[in-house]
């Protein structure tokens, strides 16, 4: 009876072993024809639906699946060359490399699918307008991208013979010296997942402190610090342990804007302070741009050096600063316009001198005696 190997040599003249590599070869290369018809299918149908995770899970998958079928149709190759030339033995190393390659694949695989589910999840929500948070997206989005990490890192380790308990315990008393040398890191590290759990603010809203000279609109926030980018256009690298001990102003969700005046009329027009004190409230609570169930007070308040002061305080509807100061504006010029209607002026710094004597005789004599 003949054998295999003989077969080959008479049937096809080459050898075995030559003949089982190319046959491998051509299946790895079938394979990888299917796998992208397979994928040109899935991508057609991911392309119909309106969910982020499918176009992102076929784009992932695409590159690792042909590196699979590369590493295991190599290690295939590795058994038969092995078996035509058994020394030096080597199929050891091969399964581990094999293994260690087919892990890598997989890391690549999530690393990248949380990444294109990051992306178009955003872009997504930006087309259809609406709202979504960009911290919370960004934060799973890294804290899966490190979990991915580390538990990759612990199977290769393992794939390749290392006692993952002992070095688990290692990293435990390591963890105590360089949590000691890398201690501003660390809170640097906590400060960030603060942000990301309390989320006293997020990317996108504008922000200042009173304890430090941070102003701006917040661009970025990482792990170790917040990127800001101030009024003048300048960024701000804010550590963010720094954020666990400062007060943190968000105007960014303020509910209303707030218009605080004081109007001076003359004191030769108090007869008509009632009066403009009554307009000028009905003028606010009728006014289409200003929130008349917050606070409106509109009261006489004090006698000023030289004004009949009135208080004005009030809250705009928009929170917009740009409409705010229009709407401030159109307030400010409505107000002048009632005080002008009663004969009124707005009162401005003057002083008023009293001779205890009146001027007697020529101007000169008279300034001369006084």
């Amino acid at each position: 009876m003949q054998s295999t190997r003989e077969f080959f040599i008479q049937t096809l003249g080459i050898e075995a072993w030559l003949a089982m590599v190319l046959a491998i070869l051509l299946l790895a290369l079938v394979a990888t024809q299917v796998t992208r018809v397979l994928f040109n299918q899935l991508d057609r149908l991911a392309a119909r639906s309106r969910a982020a995770w499918d176009d992102a899970l076929v784009a992932a998958a695409r590159t690792p699946t042909r590196v699979v079928i590369a590493v295991v149709a190599l290690s295939w190759i590795a058994r038969v060359l092995h078996a035509q030339w058994p020394e030096p033995d080597f199929t050891e190393e091969v399964t581990q490399a094999r293994n260690v390659a087919i892990v890598l694949a997989l890391v690549w695989f999530v690393w990248k699918f949380i990444a294109l589910l990051t992306d178009n999840t955003i872009q997504r929500g930006r087309d259809s307008g609406q709202d979504f948070d960009l911290t919370t997206i960004y934060a799973m989005s890294k804290l899966g991208r490190l979990l991915v990490v580390v538990v990759g890192a612990i199977m290769a380790a393992n794939t390749l013979g290392f006692n993952v308990g002992a070095l688990l315990a290692l990293g435990g008393v390591g963890g105590i010296a360089v949590g000691l040398a890398a201690r501003d890191l660390l809170a640097n590290f906590f400060g960030g997942l603060t942000i990301y759990l309390d989320r006293p603010f997020s990317v996108g809203d504008w922000i200042r402190s009173p304890d430090k000279s941070i102003e701006g609109t917040v661009e970025y926030i990482s792990w170790r610090h917040t990127r800001v980018r101030a009024f003048n256009k300048n960024l701000i690298y804010v550590p963010n342990a720094v954020f666990t001990t400062i007060v943190v102003e968000n105007p960014s969700r303020m509910s209303h804007r707030r218009i605080k005046e004081t109007v001076g009329v003359r004191y030769d027009d108090f007869a008509q302070i009632e009066a403009i004190v009554n307009d000028i409230r009905t003028l606010l609570s009728e006014h289409p741009e200003i929130d008349a169930t917050q606070t409106l007070i509109v009261n006489f308040n004090a006698f000023a050096a030289s004004s009949l002061d009135i208080m004005i305080y009030t809250f705009t509807h928009t929170t917009n600063w740009v409409k705010y100061h229009a709407v401030k504006q159109d307030v400010l010029i409505a107000i002048g316009r009632v005080v002008e209607r009663h004969g009124a002026e707005i009162a401005f710094p003057t002083q008023t001198v009293h001779l205890s004597q009146p001027l007697v005789g020529p101007p000169d004599e008279a300034l001369a005696k006084a």
